[in-house]
């Protein structure tokens, strides 16, 4: 039974050895490709369905393609339902969405890795503030302070500015509980603790990286893809060891911490193939074209070994030779 084509261990493999000399494949346009898809899902990869959607349409113009970006945890729902076909995600399926969806169909959904993201810490491009730890980060931004924190965070002085700074007021922006972000920022740096009351929870990851570069005291969490002027990302330390910036090096060998992969959610009947128009749009975004538009929206394309497993465990290579 396929339920996710690549392990997360096995990509991390796949990244360590990336190599800018591995070549994607191109997407070959099939003849006849019409028809509606909708899509709903992550607000983190709005950007990047709405590049993939323009390039397949240019393509392929008598498609079309409704997309919806409320959060992470409004994908499960609209598959189960029927309401939607494709289903973003910057976090993988909690095992109750999973077995909703098994208790509907009979079978799990297809999770599909579609790039690679890092979140970023952000703080505005004033602030002297260059490093920060995952202890610290605990303390800023939980209450529960499950990460080893002592006490909680309240000003500059204590993640250690000194002169005007000290005295400061920390403002915390992030996301809202259904965004992935949320999700993952609460698994992977709080320890799946609970977060404070005063985090200010925005609509979108653009939303909290532009209240950070607009309030000096701001410190706000969102992946690299929102990055904007005004704001600046913080290098992280975890367990003791040196602070890693978020570079597209140090994310693609998994040095920075807070390294993820984000998910297009499908559903896939198993040994059966897809119907033409998703599997022709799973080639778009498993090509060269589709990885290229995930680099030039600021996140860090799938290795292309990685590509080509996922291509052959979704039969898209076998699909399109039975199209022509």
């Amino acid at each position: 039974m396929l339920k996710r084509f690549i392990a997360t261990a096995s990509l991390l493999v796949s990244m360590a050895g990336f190599s800018h000399a591995d070549t994607l494949p191109d997407y070959q346009r099939s003849s006849g490709i019409s028809g509606n898809l909708s899509s709903v899902g992550s607000d983190t990869l709005a950007n990047m369905m709405a590049a993939w959607t323009d390039g397949f349409k240019r393509l392929h113009p008598g498609v079309n393609i409704q997309l919806q970006t409320p959060g992470s945890a409004s994908a499960a729902p609209a598959l189960v339902e029927g309401t939607a076909q494709l289903g973003p995600m910057s976090r993988p399926m909690r095992v109750s969405e999973e077995n909703a969806f098994q208790a509907r169909f009979g079978y799990p959904p297809t999770a599909v890795p579609v790039a690679v993201d890092a979140m970023a810490v952000y703080v505005h491009q004033d602030n002297p503030l260059r490093t920060i730890s995952f202890q610290q980060l605990d303390a800023v931004f939980s209450r529960t302070l499950w990460c080893g924190a002592s006490k909680p965070v309240a000003t500059w002085g204590q993640l250690g500015l000194s002169g005007r700074w000290a005295n400061r007021d920390l403002q915390l922006f992030g996301r809202n509980s259904v965004s992935g972000t949320y999700g993952y920022f609460k698994q992977a740096a709080l320890c799946r603790g609970d977060f404070r009351a005063d985090v200010n929870e925005q609509p979108g990851s653009a939303s909290v990286v532009q209240s950070v570069a607009s309030s000096l005291n701001a410190i706000g969490y969102a992946g690299i893809g929102h990055q904007a002027s005004g704001a600046r990302m913080l290098a992280i330390s975890h367990q003791g060891k040196k602070a890693i910036k978020p570079t597209p090096s140090a994310i693609r060998t998994g040095e920075y911490p807070l390294t993820r992969y984000l998910y297009l959610y499908i559903n896939k009947t198993p040994n059966q193939p897809l119907a033409p128009l998703e599997s022709a749009f799973m080639r778009y975004i498993l090509s060269a074209q589709g990885q290229k538009a995930v680099s030039q929206q600021g996140y860090i394309p799938l290795p292309a070994r990685a590509v080509r497993a996922q291509r052959q465990a979704l039969g898209l290579d076998a699909s399109l030779k039975d199209s022509r």
